[in-house]
């Protein structure tokens, strides 16, 4: 062997004609001829060396430092920004005075300064190590290319690389990247074919050990009535088995089974999983990665364009990308690839455009006022009296002191007047149940006027006395509150709508309902359903719900003498989707804002990349910066170059921080490097 390797040294030596320069620089020593072929022998034997010993290219990797890396994926690649190809060598635009302007695909020559019209060659590879990205409808999408050098890549090697992505205080591992070599990749197959031999060995059919032919012969030896059955479909039962030789059929098949054949079997079913780690050292993953290619040609390097769309969140404005890796052959991990640089994206909003000037609304202030509440109160039948010991009863006349003690004791708004209005369920006569309305409403109103008459005794006790402007003393007092009543005799109107919303009716029974709906009279109205199969369900479930009490209270403001006031107030709704727009939660922005169709709506359009409806608004607005800047970038999203030029450098001229803005959204970045804009501070941008 050690002499193949001499004689491979010498013909390498005989094609030193064709080593890298590297090589050649190596062998044209000073010293002579001798150190020169000394020096190229030592460098051939040092590079077949390694490509016959993996040890050695890996220990060429550590001493080289060599190492994957990421980039920035080339723009001019970018699928939303295809449509530059397009664009014109030369643009005419007009500055904020009219002027005509002019504008071409220009570069700065570096020794006289001068712009200098330019054909724009892509590179590459791109060498910056930060990106400005912009945020569509909510989300970013960054883009990189893994770069991996051909000496780190071997054919029995797999190389792992696993970006991590780096956003506030989170960090996020995203799907790797594999690349596996041909070799590695045919020792995988072959683990797995391994293990398919092995499976290939377990029986599945547990007939198959029963030894069929000495079962037959002992049945047709000694119960030839039972072999007779074999020429036939008929099915023997256990029991006739049995009763012919006195053993069971499970016996008879037991006696004449390999045992040992099974027991093997059985042994190998156990043994599943530890021969599937035996052979299958390396599976090979599906699910979860990114690329998983295998690379027979090993003679170049390796790009792969990275693609990942991330949900942005409020303060979110950088996040970085971090790759890191391994190298491994079969389940051995041979080195560790060291981490490398992050790579930034800088995320610019349109949220940054919101105008968070308040919003205010004209509101008309009525000085009287009024609240309504139901509640239920359980009567006797055919009764008026209220009873605190009824089912419900306590609960409910606890909330009604509750509100009124809550009225009574607003600063706000002072309370006048109460209406108290009973109702009946449909139940019997009309004109009995108008009576039992009114005599049930009466009762409520004295029941409530005696209690709050007792409160407002001891509410003045507390109160005690004051002092007025003449230094007399005064005590303090309470208005009486004044109680009305009034009835609703039946509530058919309430029924109607708990027999829409009952689930227990059928569809037949509820328009059968509606039909008796119609019926004008009430007392025939309900003699009729009471023929009805489903009056009973009425009368027992739903009635006890329409006997209610309702309360309206009639306030009026404390402070205020005149019946209408008009005054301004906070329009919170707008606020809210203003709010929306700094949160990054544009459709819930859109949503508040889509009435006002003002400037904020036009920044949610933006920022849902829904452009012509911005632009429709914009194009309306005032120009300010803010406007231009914006129209610029719709223009360049809708590929008019020119007008997007003339935007951008209008709203420059306006305010001069969308120069520096216009670079961190690629629409306009792309213009400002396509047609060398604001490429000096000290200069006129045009």
């Amino acid at each position: 062997m050690s002499r193949l390797f001499d004689n491979m040294i010498i013909v390498v030596m005989l094609l030193a004609v064709c080593l890298p320069a590297e090589a050649q620089s190596e062998g044209s020593s000073a010293r002579g001829g001798r150190d020169s072929w000394t020096s190229v022998y030592e460098y051939c034997r040092d590079s077949i060396y390694r490509v016959r010993n993996p040890q050695g290219k890996l220990d060429a990797i550590r001493e080289n430092n060599t190492n994957a890396g990421i980039s920035l994926t080339n723009e001019s690649q970018l699928p939303d920004l295809e449509y530059r190809s397009k664009m014109k060598d030369t643009l005419q635009i007009l500055d904020i005075y009219g002027r005509q302007t002019f504008l071409m695909k220009a570069v700065r020559d570096d020794e006289t300064g001068e712009m200098l019209a330019n054909e724009v060659l892509d590179a590459a590879v791109v060498s910056a190590r930060f990106r400005n990205v912009a945020e569509r409808n909510g989300k970013v999408a960054i883009r990189f290319d893994i770069l991996v050098p051909h000496s780190m890549m071997d054919n029995k090697w797999q190389l792992r690389f696993d970006p991590d992505l780096y956003i506030l205080d989170d960090s996020v591992r995203l799907a790797p990247v594999i690349i596996t070599g041909e070799g590695y990749r045919k020792a995988q197959l072959r683990g797995y074919q391994q293990y398919e031999r092995f499976l290939s060995r377990i029986v599945s059919d547990t007939t198959a050990f029963i030894n069929i032919r000495q079962l037959e012969l002992f049945i047709e030896r000694n119960i030839p009535q039972l072999y007779a059955f074999k020429k036939d479909s008929s099915e023997v039962s256990d029991e006739l088995f049995y009763s012919y030789y006195g053993i069971s059929e499970a016996k008879a098949v037991e006696h004449y089974t390999n045992k040992l054949a099974r027991k093997r079997n059985h042994y190998r079913m156990l043994m599943k999983q530890r021969m599937y780690e035996k052979y299958v050292k390396a599976p090979i993953v599906t699910e979860g990665i990114r690329l998983d290619t295998v690379l027979v040609d090993m003679n170049g390097d390796f790009t792969y364009c990275y693609s990942q769309q991330i949900d942005t969140r409020p303060k979110l404005r950088k996040v970085d990308i971090v790759l890191s890796g391994a190298i491994y052959e079969q389940e051995k991990k041979l080195y560790s690839i060291p981490r490398g640089e992050p790579l930034s994206f800088y995320i610019s909003s349109v949220s940054m455009f919101a105008d968070q000037t308040e919003r205010y609304l004209t509101k008309v202030v009525e000085r009287k006022v009024s609240a309504s509440a139901s509640y239920d109160i359980v009567f006797q039948v055919a009764k008026a009296d209220v009873r605190s010991d009824l089912a419900g009863n306590a609960e409910e006349i606890g909330n009604i002191k509750q509100q009124l003690v809550s009225l009574i004791g607003n600063e706000v708004f002072e309370l006048d007047s109460i209406r108290v209005t009973a109702t009946a369920s449909p139940e019997g006569k009309y004109r009995q149940n108008e009576k039992l309305s009114q005599r049930r409403s009466e009762s409520v109103s004295k029941y409530f006027r005696s209690w709050m008459r007792h409160y407002r005794d001891s509410l003045e006790s507390a109160r005690g006395f004051s002092v007025d402007e003449n230094g007399r003393m005064v005590k303090e007092s309470v208005p009486e509150i004044a109680f009305q009543s009034d009835i609703y005799a039946e509530n058919w109107k309430g029924l109607d709508e708990l027999v829409g919303t009952d689930v227990n009716l059928s569809e037949e029974d509820k328009r059968n309902y509606y039909s008796l709906a119609e019926i004008e009279d009430s007392d025939d109205r309900e003699s009729r359903m009471k023929q009805q199969a489903y009056y009973k369900y009425l009368k027992d479930e739903l009635y006890p719900k329409l006997r209610t009490v309702s309360f309206d209270f009639y306030l009026h403001r404390k402070s205020m003498a005149k019946d209408t006031v008009h005054t301004t107030v906070l329009d919170t709704v707008y606020m809210q989707g203003v709010e929306a727009i700094r949160e990054r939660d544009y459709e819930v922005a859109l949503m508040l804002l889509a009435p006002y169709q003002d400037y904020n709506t036009a920044v949610a359009y933006v920022a849902l990349d829904r452009n012509r409806s911005a632009l429709d608004i914009l194009s309306k607005c005032e120009q300010t910066a803010q406007v231009n800047y914006l129209l610029a970038l719709l223009y360049s999203r809708l590929g008019d170059e020119t007008k997007a030029v003339q935007h951008y450098m209008t709203s420059c001229s306006q305010d001069q921080s969308f120069v520096h803005r216009g670079n961190l959204d690629p629409e306009i970045s792309a213009l400002i490097a396509l047609y060398g804009l604001n490429k000096r501070e000290d200069e006129d941008i045009y």
